[in-house]
C-alpha cells in the first residue's frame, strides 16, 4: 500500500517527571518539555507511514518546524496527530499538531524520507571507520 496524502497518525503520553523540560535540560520548569513534544510528533508521523512500507524499509525524520504554544503540567495526558500532506517520491511531508486536555499545545510541519534499512545503516556505520 503506497503512502498517500491524508494518511493520519497519533501518539500519546502522560506528562511525568521523566518528560519535563527539567528532565530534558531544555529548561528549569516541570512542564512537558519541547524535546519530548518533538519526539511525540515524530512518533505520530512515523507510525502513520510504517504500515505502508515494504519489509526492509523505514522512514527517517529530516526536518521539524514546530511551535510549542502552551505548557502542560505533570499529570496531564498529551497527544500528537499527524497527516500526510505531500508525497514526493521518497520525501513525505506531514502536518503535525499536539494537544492536552485543555486544547492545542503545538503545531508545525515535519519531513521524513523513506530509506532502505540496510543501506542507511551501512552508510552510518562508515563513520566509525578510519
Amino acid at each position: 500500500m503506497p503512502v498517500t496524502i491524508g494518511l493520519k497518525g497519533r501518539a500519546e503520553a502522560l506528562v511525568s517527571d521523566q518528560n519535563t523540560a527539567t528532565a530534558a535540560c531544555s529548561g528549569a520548569l516541570p512542564v512537558f518539555g519541547t524535546p519530548f513534544l518533538c519526539a511525540l510528533m515524530e512518533e505520530a508521523a512515523w507510525k502513520s507511514i510504517a504500515p505502508c512500507l515494504e519489509p526492509g524499509q523505514s522512514t527517517v525524520g529530516t526536518k521539524l518546524d514546530i511551535s510549542h504554544d502552551a505548557a502542560t503540567p505533570v499529570g496531564m495526558k498529551v497527544w500528537a496527530e499527524s497527516e500526510v500532506t505531500l508525497v514526493d517520491g521518497k520525501r513525505i511531508e506531514l502536518a503535525v499538531a499536539a494537544y492536552d486536555g485543555k486544547g492545542p499545545i503545538g503545531k508545525g510541519v515535519h519531513e521524513r524520507f523513506i530509506v532502505t534499512d540496510e543501506k542507511f545503516l551501512a552508510k552510518a556505520a562508515k563513520k566509525l571507520e578510519g
